[in-house]
């Protein structure tokens, strides 16, 4: 079922027509979640750049601590962090000027919600990638 933070546009938007993601909690651990959501992601032509606060180079891309010490312009901000944690890095993604932020499945935040798309960003909240493209069924 699709609900007001799964609106199809705002999928669309960032799966279609933004090429930088900013993965929030991506380390080089292959067997974390994080990981091969930016590989998958890195197989659809995206740019993956690691958000961290050991700030890893993962495919090659070096990792930064922080959304503000990106050097660069993000496009989507994808966030791989609990729920009550979540919220800062929409506010952040807001901040550096990001056209989308995605929370991953199972992570919701409506008050981050309300607050990103007030700012004119969209926002998607508790689904993936892999389930908008198909290549995963949802539970």
């Amino acid at each position: 079922m699709s609900t007001a933070w799964q609106n199809p546009d705002s999928v669309s938007l960032m799966l279609d027509n933004c090429a930088t993601w900013a993965v929030v909690g991506l380390s080089g651990d292959p067997n974390r979640t994080a990981y091969r959501i930016a590989k998958l992601l890195r197989e659809r032509g995206k740019r993956v750049v690691p958000i961290h606060p050991k700030a890893p180079t993962v495919f090659g891309e070096q990792g930064y601590a922080t959304l503000a010490d990106v050097p660069f312009p993000i496009d989507v901000v994808d966030v791989f962090r609990r729920s009550e944690a979540a919220g800062v890095f929409a506010d952040q993604a807001v901040k550096i000027g990001a056209k989308g932020v995605w929370f991953q499945l199972g992570v919701i935040d409506e008050d981050a919600f309300a607050r990103t798309v007030d700012a004119g960003v969209a926002m998607v909240m508790d689904t993936c990638p892999a389930i908008e493209w198909g290549t995963q069924k949802r539970d």
